[in-house]
């Protein structure tokens, strides 16, 4: 037997009787680092609306242009957030959004199971986005 092999045998010997690593991935989720940039995720104020202003700057500043906000005026005169769009098809989650904003009302969720079937499903409005699990109430990471 050459050198070599040994070598190989001896380490696959070693590694034959440590524990496992395996996740179970559906039942078992690994927990995501603290800055981890999963999916954006709209921050609601106490009455359950979006705390956006919409002031546009998340729009203005999107490298990949894939989110859509859309001012009206309120009561008051104030202007309020009509509609807000996100495209996850085309995001990069680069977190410019995030850094952008500045009454804290988008942040990066923990949510990183993001598959579907078609386009339709990743382009997300106010309400959906809103629903968002992880950090959505924690303001900026």
């Amino acid at each position: 037997m050459s050198k070599a092999l040994l070598k190989g045998l001896a380490l696959t010997l070693k590694t034959f009787f440590r524990r496992p690593v395996t996740v179970q991935y559906p039942d078992e989720k690994r927990p995501v680092p603290e800055r981890f940039r999963g999916r954006p995720a709209l921050v609601a104020r106490e009455d359950g609306l979006p705390r956006c202003v919409a002031c546009g700057l998340c729009e203005k500043l999107c490298p990949s242009l894939c989110i859509t906000v859309t001012a009206e005026t309120g009561p008051g005169g104030i202007r309020a957030l009509a509609h807000y769009r996100l495209d996850l098809n085309r995001c990069s989650f680069c977190g410019l959004c995030v850094e952008a904003c500045p009454v804290e009302a988008i942040v990066m969720s923990d949510e990183y199971e993001l598959a579907a079937a078609g386009r339709e499903p990743l382009v997300c409005d106010a309400g959906r986005l809103l629903a968002a699990p992880g950090r959505a109430g924690e303001g900026r990471s």
